[in-house]
């Protein structure tokens, strides 16, 4: 039997959540989604998360959130929320006693079965927590008990490191998905044991951006290494996903795509460069 699992990348600000609620009904149908994951910890003003935009994404459709390093940017509104939830995490490695869960084994309600979702955070430019390895190694011991379909949401900073966690957990788990930069690669595939991989899923959100920020105040910080208040930006606002088709009996993954609604533009007219041209003129208008 085979089970269907849409993974919505970084979902940023009110761009990224209305752009899921107009258009995750549409992706639920056309490819048969019987679970989805969405990446929430910049959901709240794009730094963090809070119950009510959290309660948005489960409306609009998705099953499970997993965050990141963010999720505890608005910690006093979201810290008994992720205690009361089940089905929203933090990285399972942060240490014991910390608000929340890491992992979640999610009954379908088709009689497909039970699918585990594990989230994990990078150590790498990140905070010195637990090692997301060997934390994984010991969570692996239970879930596999219940479930062989497994996807580890690895939201880390470096490439390597979720390479690396690819390659160590091939043939263990369906999938690792890479979040947390923002950036969708070009590098979804099946290793060679069976486990679906991709380094950055991408943002649902805004594009016309630095990361989902305004482009001229992060233009400013680079500038001139000084704070500048961070602003979600609004246009050119895409979704961004992973969709998976996974074996229920063995838990490999049979197919994994890339999904980026609407595409980049290849092209660009005289005016729109023009319009560029003037734009970037940053020093002039400081």
């Amino acid at each position: 039997m085979e089970i269907n699992i849409l993974f919505i990348g970084d979902v940023v600000g009110e761009p990224g959540l209305r752009i899921v609620e107009m258009l995750l009904p549409n992706f639920k149908r056309e490819y048969k989604i019987d679970f989805c994951i969405a990446n929430g910890e910049n959901l709240a003003d794009g730094k963090g998360i809070t119950p009510e935009t959290a309660q948005r994404l489960f409306n609009a459709g998705v099953n499970v959130i997993t965050t990141g390093n963010h999720v505890w940017d608005k910690l006093q509104q979201v810290k008994d929320y992720l205690i009361a939830e089940p089905n929203i995490l933090r990285p399972l490695n942060y240490p014991k006693g910390t608000y929340g869960k890491g992992y979640v084994i999610y009954n379908l309600q088709n009689g497909k079965g039970k699918v585990a979702v594990v989230n994990l955070q990078g150590r790498i430019f990140l905070y010195p927590i637990d090692c997301p390895f060997r934390t994984m190694e010991m969570a692996l011991a239970k879930i596999a008990k219940e479930t062989k379909v497994i996807i580890v949401d690895m939201h880390a900073e470096t490439t390597a490191e979720k390479m690396a966690m690819g390659w160590y957990l091939d043939g263990r788990v369906s999938a690792v998905i890479g979040t947390h930069t923002h950036i969708p690669t070009i590098d979804a595939r099946i290793l060679p044991n069976g486990t679906g991989y991709i380094t950055d899923v991408g943002m649902t959100g805004p594009y016309d951006s630095v990361i989902g920020m305004e482009k001229r105040t992060s233009i400013l910080r680079f500038l001139y290494q000084t704070p500048h208040k961070y602003e979600v930006a609004q246009n050119d606002v895409k979704f961004s996903a992973v969709f998976l088709c996974v074996d229920s009996k063995t838990g490999k993954a049979l197919k994994i795509e890339n999904i980026i609604y609407p595409e980049f533009n290849r092209t660009i007219n005289e005016g729109a460069l023009q319009n560029a041209s003037t734009n970037n003129r940053w020093e002039e208008n400081l």
